[in-house]
């Protein structure tokens, strides 16, 4: 069975998730809907459901729509990356470990969104059954807004790592699931602006990316250099001070790269234009 292949590529998907599953014991998952009691087995099964929703849509859709195979691949990763981040062994360590939790806001909002966008899936979930042409529109149109997709994006970190939202997601499993969920939307619709926007959202994206990277950076030095603890007694400064360099030093690096892609392909454009001009305008004649 070639890997290019709609059968192929299936199975591929389906091999990620066994995968997943076996590599990690029942005892390892944090909000599992197994082993967890009260809130946060229901927040497991939340979990479950849209992340399989998801995946079994996309895996349907590619039968009928085959994808590139490095997206295929490339969403099947994600998928199972999501899935340990947000009810793997980290999910249980962010409750004691402000470091641990930054781990994790980070790797949504800097791993799975942007890897997201890049797989592209909406082709394969609307093959799927989801033929809601309108609405599809309205959400690929958020791509002409990279400024407003950062400032929402901004919103929601900023908000987040305030000290009482901080603190009530941490104690409470549903508040814990909307603060993932709201930095998994902003982050999937700002990269979606900044990576998808098109050549003449090039500028804008660069500015939305290098706002981005600054305020982020900012947070992150403030977390660093606090004379306090910040997020509950319970945890010691090295800890805030921990999470605070990942969110300002590791958290930055893909907004710098996001920042060198979108520039190089701005001059690119740039270099077209000119040379159209050029052409259009023909040889110089001298006398």
């Amino acid at each position: 069975m070639p890997l290019g292949s709609p059968s192929g590529q299936s199975m591929v998907g389906i091999v990620a998730l066994m995968a997943v599953l076996w590599c990690l014991p029942v005892t390892a998952w944090a909000h599992d809907p197994i082993t967890s009691e009260g809130a946060a087995r229901w927040v497991g099964v939340v979990n479950v459901l849209w992340l399989g929703a998801l995946w079994v849509f996309y895996i349907v859709g590619q039968r009928r729509h085959a994808p590139p195979v490095w997206r295929a691949v490339l969403f099947h990763f994600t998928c199972a990356l999501a899935l340990i981040t947000l009810m793997g062994p980290l999910d249980g360590w962010a409750e004691t470990s402000t470091a641990a939790h930054m781990v994790q806001h980070m790797l949504v909002m800097v791993v799975i969104g942007p890897l997201w966008v890049l797989s592209r899936p909406f082709p394969q979930w609307f093959h799927a059954g989801l033929k809601n042409k309108a609405g599809w529109h309205r959400v690929t149109r958020i791509s002409q807004y990279p400024m407003t997709m950062a400032y929402l994006h901004a919103a929601a970190i900023w908000f987040w790592h305030l000290p009482k939202p901080y603190m009530l997601a941490v104690e409470q499993p549903w508040w814990h699931w909307v603060e993932h969920l709201c930095f998994l939307l902003t982050a999937v619709g700002f990269w979606w602006a900044v990576l998808l926007g098109g050549r003449r959202n090039r500028p804008l994206a660069l500015l939305a990316v290098l706002f981005t990277l600054m305020h982020t950076g900012f947070l992150g030095a403030v977390l660093t250099f606090a004379n306090d603890v910040l997020y509950g007694e319970a945890r010691s400064i090295q800890d805030q001070q921990l999470a605070g360099l990942i969110m300002w030093v590791g958290g930055g690096i893909p907004y710098l790269i996001a920042a060198g892609w979108i520039g190089h392909q701005w001059l690119r454009d740039l270099e077209r234009r000119m040379q159209r001009i050029k052409v259009a305008n023909g040889p110089l004649r001298t006398r």
